[in-house]
């Protein structure tokens, strides 16, 4: 089956000068192609910008986007809100956006298969590939859990993420939209039969693992995650990475701070019904990558 559907690709950059040339080789070799691709440049200090505007004089399809400098000087934007600056340069919206990092190489059928499942299922709001990442100079698969989605390589819905626009401007707000598209109705998926390649490990860009770790934990709070849950993620992912226990520090010193939790009723209680001892066995089969091959 070919799929005729049109996407576009948004990629918010920032000091991806030795990245963004294997993503462009990606893209226009997908048997699917999209119909543009938004580079923003998102305050880069070396050749990202000067390469970004080189593509797309050679490629009709690409475009390339400054974002609006950050508050009190600062060059670079959160991601959050360069994502939505190449968004918001799309007219007319197409029907499908995804959302691409830098740091990824793409089969040539990735997108064709995404859009494929797309197709045939219509309340599939948002989907990506699976993702792989090299440890010790071999490929392995990540598995994540529930309904979460891959954010280096995904694909939204228009019409889904119409309805989560504005994004959260705060970290996980990758993790916040899918679980906002699952109350409203839409399902998310991993497709493991679409497997996409991440050549920098989640987290690299963090001055420490520790600190890496430590948001994650100031975001699990925000979304009021169960501690009983929170405990023993920590402790599984503490087995290969120590400084997993930054999740409980933090998550202890945001609650002691009483820092601001998520407003939304639905969207805490659905997190939380998610996280619930019944529902512990099958989280962990999904994180040991033992759940069916499409979520």
């Amino acid at each position: 089956m070919t799929t005729t559907a049109q996407y576009a690709v948004v990629t918010p950059v920032r000091d991806e000068a030795e990245s963004l040339p294997r993503l462009a080789e990606s893209l226009a070799a997908q048997t699917s192609s999209p119909e543009t691709w938004v580079v923003v440049e998102n305050g880069s200090t070396d050749e990202t910008a000067e390469i970004a505007h080189k593509l797309a004089s050679r490629h009709r399809w690409i475009r390339v986007v400054d974002a609006a400098a950050g508050p009190e000087g600062e060059r670079a934007r959160p991601i959050v809100l360069a994502f939505q600056a190449g968004i918001a340069a799309l007219s007319p919206r197409p029907q499908f956006i995804a959302k691409v990092d830098a740091d990824v190489t793409l089969p040539p059928e990735y997108f064709e298969g995404l859009l494929e499942k797309l197709d045939t299922d219509r309340i599939l709001g948002v989907v990506s590939g699976t993702c792989f990442e090299q440890h010790d100079g071999a490929w392995l698969e990540r598995f994540g859990t529930g309904s979460s989605v891959w954010g280096a390589a995904r694909v939204y819905r228009w019409t889904c993420l119409e309805q989560l626009l504005p994004l959260e401007n705060r970290t996980a707000w990758d993790w916040i939209d899918v679980a906002e598209a699952n109350v409203r109705g839409w399902r998310t998926a991993v497709a493991r039969d679409q497997p996409f390649y991440h050549h920098r490990r989640e987290g690299d860009r963090a001055r420490t693992r520790w600190a890496q770790w430590s948001s994650q934990g100031y975001a699990a709070h925000y979304l009021g995650y169960r501690p009983s849950y929170l405990l023993v993620r920590a402790l599984y992912r503490s087995l290969r990475d120590p400084a997993a226990l930054a999740l409980v520090s933090s998550y202890a010193g945001a609650a002691l701070l009483r820092q601001e939790r998520c407003r939304k009723t639905a969207l805490v209680e659905h997190v939380r019904e998610q996280q619930l001892l019944r529902n512990l066995t099958r989280r962990a089969t999904e994180a040991l990558g033992r759940d069916a091959a499409t979520r």
